[in-house]
């Protein structure tokens, strides 16, 4: 059977190292190299799309870092990189809606639960942001506690904190 390819490339932002990562004109991976289960979200790339890495340029990497540099820079608040998003139909549901959060904004797991029409879904709404491997770009930084606290995130507290100050976003910790 034929293999497809992702080629990746680290890319080295202020707040950790991301794993940037496209397939076919696509980017289907923003991920940080320190975040927790990162072997079981590359493994779930490499079998639904049957493709194996490639260390390697691509245009639609290139402009992800492009883009990215921007918002580091504070010059970029929204993104036009085209998006493969690879999970269950859900997983897609939930990352399209997290799109649609603005920049310098924030809601709460609830809140995300409610937009998608399952309000009771609370727990799978998180386990959803949590398997989330575009990061930046389906911005799950953005997503809080109920009572406006930090919670977790692939990148770790530290990033997500400095990602929302970058955005001014208010929250308590």
């Amino acid at each position: 059977m034929q293999c497809n390819t992702i080629k990746i490339k680290s890319y080295e932002s202020p707040y950790g190292v991301l794993l940037l990562g496209s397939f076919g004109d696509r980017l289907c991976l923003c991920d940080w190299q320190a975040a927790k289960r990162r072997d079981s979200a590359e493994r779930r790339l490499k079998r639904l799309l049957n493709a194996e890495f490639d260390d390697g340029p691509s245009v639609v990497i290139e402009t992800a870092v492009a883009q990215l540099d921007e918002y580091f820079a504070g010059r970029r608040a929204k993104f036009d990189v085209p998006l493969l998003f690879v999970g269950t139909e859900f997983h897609k549901t939930v990352w399209n809606e997290l799109l649609n959060i603005p920049f310098g904004k924030t809601i709460s797991y609830g809140e995300l639960a409610r937009r998608i029409g399952m309000p009771k879904a609370v727990r799978a709404v998180a386990n959803a942001i949590g398997a989330n491997v575009m990061s930046i770009f389906v911005p799950c930084h953005r997503i809080i506690g109920s009572n406006r606290s930090l919670s977790g995130y692939r990148g770790g507290r530290a990033a997500k904190r400095k990602l929302l100050e970058q955005e001014d976003c208010l929250f308590f910790e």
